[in-house]
């Protein structure tokens, strides 16, 4: 196996790990819902979901990344999660 290719199956090996991550995610969010529901609160928080925005743009620069893109990114998630806590 050529070096590309190698590391082309590191890629898909990180992609599953991502995949997994973000159901794990889900399903913690999905149980937060289910929280809210009970309480009467609204599915989003704006407040909380700033924070986080905040926590990974200080993470991404920590690890040399594009704040700005790992923050876009993130929208996506947070977008994904409280679709299914609704």
């Amino acid at each position: 196996m050529g070096e590309i290719e190698q590391l082309r199956k590191k890629v898909d090996e990180i992609d599953e790990q991502i995949i997994n991550a973000l159901c794990e995610r889900a399903k913690t969010c999905k149980a937060i819902g289910l929280i809210k529901k009970k309480q009467g609160k609204p599915v989003r928080d704006v407040s909380r979901e700033n924070d986080v925005f905040k926590r990974v743009k200080e993470k991404a620069m920590q690890f040399d990344l594009n704040p700005t893109q790992v923050e876009a990114v993130y929208r996506e998630i947070v977008n994904m999660c409280s679709a299914v806590q609704k």
